[in-house]
């Protein structure tokens, strides 16, 4: 065993040769040099547990930013409002403030709730309004339709609303439901488009059975005018009470199903329409577009 290796031996020794200089006021730097110790980790285990000299220590760049952050949290600001006084990070904020009294709420949350919910009126309204606009000059970008623009409508509205013949199951009949009075309407003015005989439309309503149902076949009826006695039996759903309903205010009508009978040639007319429609689409078109 070399000297060296005998001396590193003795850590008790060396270790209260290095506490006692590390207690003088001593860097590690300085014990290193005056005990020959050039082995980093057992240099650092000779002086666990003893603190640094306050010579040796670096000031730290954010000590009088924690001290203020204190401060001002003690005065009973928020971190929000410390971040925006000292411009840190929140995260640093908490770590600083963490062993200080939350601040008093100055206000209840019905009241915050009340202050914040003012605050965004005025850019509620204004969305608003600017819904509205958009609206409006959609609707007057419609102007008036022609005949075959509202032939054309209703052969996709119900393409996309109404039953559908399948190969495994024939259904050539026209059924349309819908819950959007609109739509009931504009399938309407499509059927009279066509001249279906009023006598060939049949009524029934769908509908979830907690509504109410008698309620619902008056207003359809009122839209479509038609007397609400002549209304086949309504379809009433089952509720599912692992369903959490939107539709229950008194906007709520359900849905009308109107069938055509008779309508076989009816539903061949408006599938050919279809398969017209998607066939136009495809056609590659030639020449500038404006």
């Amino acid at each position: 065993m070399t000297a060296e290796m005998s001396r590193y031996a003795d850590f008790e020794g060396l270790r209260e040769q290095a506490v006692a200089l590390r207690r003088e006021g001593l860097s590690l730097r300085q014990i290193r040099d005056r005990l020959q110790i050039h082995n980093n980790d057992l240099l650092h285990r000779l002086v666990k547990g003893e603190p640094p000299p306050e010579w040796t220590k670096r000031p730290n760049a954010k000590d009088d930013l924690r001290d203020r952050a204190r401060e001002l949290r003690l005065q009973g600001m928020t971190y929000d409002q410390i971040q925006v006084e000292l411009g840190c990070s929140k995260s640093s904020i908490s770590l600083w403030v963490r062993d200080l009294p939350k601040p008093e709420r100055k206000r209840s949350r019905e009241e915050a709730s009340e202050i914040a919910r003012r605050g965004w009126e005025p850019i509620m309204r204004r969305r608003e309004e600017e819904r509205q606009a958009a609206k409006r000059a959609a609707t007057e970008e419609v102007g008036a339709m022609s005949e075959r623009e509202l032939f054309l409508l209703g052969v996709g509205l119900y393409w996309a609303e109404g039953t559908k013949d399948k190969p495994h199951a024939r259904r050539e009949r026209v059924t349309f439901v819908n819950s959007d009075p609109g739509m009931i309407q504009v399938f309407t003015a499509w059927l009279d488009l066509l001249g279906i005989d009023p006598a060939r439309r049949k009524y029934y309503v769908m509908i979830h059975e907690s509504a109410d149902a008698t309620r619902a076949e008056q207003y359809w009826s009122t839209l479509v005018g038609v007397d609400s006695s002549t209304f086949n039996k309504t379809t009433l759903k089952r509720h599912n009470p692992r369903t959490n309903r939107k539709n229950v205010n008194d906007g709520y009508h359900g849905c009308l199903v109107i069938q055509i009978l008779g309508s076989a040639d009816l539903y061949r007319r408006i599938e050919g329409a279809w398969c017209g429609i998607v066939g136009a689409v495809r056609t590659p078109k030639t020449g500038n577009r404006a």
